[in-house]
């Protein structure tokens, strides 16, 4: 391999990484502006939906726990530029979350294995499939404390809270809301196969895809599944970790009877201080990042998007764990680009918390071996694209 050089990468950074940092910062700034107006107005319609806020806090049993709140504004002052509320998966790409109001003092506990109904509450014969990995049941039972709302039949069926129920009810809320609020001419609801909400976002540069996720914020507890960390890891630190744990897990809306896990805090938490002790390798994302949305795998809806990247990035970290693992950067650089190349040829991406769980395991693969012959030519020549 032909090394690059320390101005190869300088150049790099300032004439591609932060121009993209300007107008992606500045992208989430608008559209952050626009949905908080929308989810506000939703709020104002709709007692179990709440407005998504600057801080990233929502949930009251956050807000009602001085300990966690001061551990989770204290990572908020390092003034990382985004927020957890907000993943943007490429520039014009973004995954928003809407914290839902009214179920708190979650407990987890074995649910009923078996469920015979349509996400119309049409009776079946045969059972509905069992979630995967990332996925689980929710029974409004596991709430201590739960709005008389989340008990009615258009979210409700047997005692489970049904996402797709949840994203009707949403998606009518969001259509409404954007009449009400008169940003008819910004915001537009997307047509959809599934019952996900997208809109797309009218900015002053661009257009941005969103799609706006219910979300169940579960502070106050770890998933008994996510079984991480895993032994003898010397990765992240015990101190990180104890932290992470204790902020908890989110359950997202996104499919028709399962609700998605998603560990937004605890992922934004670890990339907090990446680079405390001098290391590089927030510069190699960074970098691996734009190569990826410049070469390797453009576009507007691409198979490869930041969070398989930052996925990659953890794996790594905790692969290598030494400072001195991350004090050069192109052998770090050209590392952290094998491990995505592997990952990418295998068509097999390990969730960070969830070892089970394969974040390719749906991805087109002729898209995924296109990408991955790109990432061969570069560790054949590792050249910096500057056209």
């Amino acid at each position: 391999m032909k090394p690059f050089t320390d101005e190869d990468v300088e150049i790099y950074i300032q004439s591609k990484v932060e121009q993209r940092h300007y107008l992606v910062s500045k992208a989430v700034e608008e559209v952050q502006k626009i949905i908080q107006q929308l989810t506000t107005e939703i709020s104002y319609k709709a007692v179990r939906f709440q407005a998504i806020s600057n801080s990233g806090i929502h949930n009251e049993n956050i807000k009602d726990q001085p300990a966690l709140l001061a551990k989770w504004s204290a990572m908020l002052r390092r003034k990382r530029p985004f927020h957890p509320s907000i993943q943007v998966l490429a520039p014009s790409q973004f995954l928003i979350t809407v914290p839902l109001r009214g179920l708190s003092g979650y407990r987890e506990c074995q649910v009923r294995h078996w469920r015979y109904y349509t996400v119309n509450g049409t009776k079946l014969l045969s059972s509905v499939r069992d979630p995967e990995e990332l996925h689980q049941w929710l029974e409004v039972e596991q709430f201590s404390k739960s709005l008389q709302q989340w008990h009615e039949e258009d979210v409700n069926i047997e005692g489970d809270l049904v996402p797709a129920k949840v994203l009707i009810v949403f998606r009518e809320l969001v259509e409404k809301s954007i009449v009400s609020c008169n940003l008819s001419n910004k915001v537009t609801v997307l047509e959809s196969f599934s019952s996900v909400v997208r809109v797309a976002v009218e900015t002053s540069e661009s257009q941005v895809e969103v799609e706006l996720v219910p979300a169940v914020e579960i502070p106050t507890c770890w998933p008994e599944k996510a079984r991480w960390p895993r032994c003898l890891k010397r990765w992240p630190s015990q101190e990180k970790v104890q932290c992470i744990k204790s902020l908890g897990f989110d359950l997202l809306a996104r499919s028709n009877y399962h609700w998605q896990l998603c560990f937004s805090r605890a992922e934004y938490i670890l990339m907090e201080g990446l680079d405390e002790d001098g290391g590089c390798r927030m510069k190699c994302f960074r970098v691996m990042r734009q190569m990826k949305e410049d070469v390797w795998c453009a576009g507007n809806k691409p198979v490869i998007t930041a969070y398989h990247l930052q996925t990659v990035l953890f794996w790594t970290c905790e692969k290598y764990p030494r400072t001195k693992d991350w004090r050069c950067f192109p052998e770090a650089f050209l590392r952290l680009v094998q491990k995505l190349h592997k990952c990418v040829s295998q068509h097999f991406l390990k969730h960070y918390f969830l070892k089970n769980t394969n974040l390719l395991k749906y991805a087109n693969t002729s898209d995924l071996d296109l990408v991955a012959s790109k990432l061969a030519v570069f560790l054949e020549n590792p050249v910096f694209c500057l056209d």
